[in-house]
């Protein structure tokens, strides 16, 4: 039987995949100092959740039974779906579309099936800005109501799952949340972010001085309070999706990046002024062009809709965010004395 959001239960605990990830880490333990009772599901305990009765193992969510996701999400209710296949620079899966659909779709789907059936009052589905597109000019911010531009199988695979979501929602009654997410940053940032990080602390040049652009960026920890507020709120209405932007209240140039993160890590940003078309030259050269544009292009979003929807502002100046990344980065491997 399908239960109606209605019936769910109002103080249950909110479920989250992903715990273990990046993001995942961080909802958990904001969610935990803010007194909301969690489940944190992860594919397999690791030695930061082995001895957390919080973390529930449940292997992969695409052939996960329906009988052991109904377990961990009795009672819950909403559902905050952090896990899944994230963009990679170089991607070697023979058929990452496929792959993508698989980890980004069905399982998002399998999950939210479940979720209503068990009650669920809100389901809460971290999306990406790429749903949106690559770039746009510095002075036209992303905003929700714009058509949707996906370029490459990470950002198809989002978009689908939004469309999956809408359809699941209109079918159960159960309300939807979309988050389409910029990059994040802080501790234990993965990918581009970690990259940047260790280039910049081995004292390697880096050709970015020149670049002039804007990109809207979110630290992990503002999007885990972001997070609080929108689970603090009434949960909409049945059958409704609802899609938000969310990110840093002011966009910030790579190169500022780069010396923020200098800054925070106690060494300075050897950055070098290569002309742009230069640099574009080069990334051509050696099949690099999209990272040219995530270097040098300009990505703003207008997340000003969910900001005015939950009366929210992001608590964590960027200083913050990068200096609880460094503390992160030093615990891991202490730096030389």
């Amino acid at each position: 039987m399908v239960l109606s959001p209605a019936r769910a239960a109002v103080n249950g605990p909110v479920v989250v995949t992903g715990a273990d990830g990046f993001a995942g880490r961080a909802v958990c333990a904001h969610l935990g100092a803010a007194g909301i009772p969690f489940r944190g599901l992860v594919r397999a305990l690791s030695p930061f959740t082995a001895a957390r009765p919080d973390m529930l193992p449940v292997g992969d969510l695409v052939t996960v039974s329906s009988a052991t996701l109904a377990n961990v999400l009795r009672d819950a209710r909403a559902v905050v779906h952090l896990a899944g296949r994230a963009h990679a620079m170089r991607d070697d899966a023979a058929d990452p579309v496929s792959e993508f659909r698989a980890a980004n779709v069905a399982a998002t789907e399998h999950l939210a099936r479940a979720a209503a059936a068990a009650g669920v009052a809100h389901f809460v589905f971290a999306s990406s800005v790429k749903v949106n597109g690559e770039s746009a000019p510095p002075e036209r911010a992303f905003r929700e109501s714009d058509p949707p531009d996906p370029r490459d199988a990470y950002a198809i695979s989002k978009w689908e799952a939004e469309c999956m979501l809408g359809d699941v929602s209109r079918s159960t009654s159960m309300p939807v949340t979309v988050l389409r997410l910029p990059l994040m940053y802080g501790p234990r940032a993965k990918a581009n972010v970690a990259r940047l990080t260790e280039a910049i602390a081995s004292g390697m040049p880096l050709p970015l001085a020149r670049i002039d652009n804007r990109r809207s960026l979110l630290g992990v920890g503002n999007f885990a309070s972001g997070l609080e507020t929108l689970l603090s709120a009434a949960a909409p209405a049945p059958r409704t999706i609802t899609t938000f932007l969310v990110a840093d209240t002011v966009p910030i140039s790579t190169p500022e990046f780069a010396h923020a993160i200098a800054t925070a890590l106690g060494v300075t940003a050897k950055l070098v002024p290569v002309p742009p078309w230069l640099l574009r030259l080069a990334c051509a050269c050696v099949g690099k062009t999209s990272t040219f544009e995530r270097l040098a292009g300009s990505l703003v979003v207008d997340a000003s809709a969910f900001r005015a929807a939950f009366g929210w502002q992001p608590p964590y100046p960027m200083a913050e965010e990068l200096g609880g990344m460094a503390r992160a980065r030093y615990q891991a491997s202490p730096p030389p004395l």
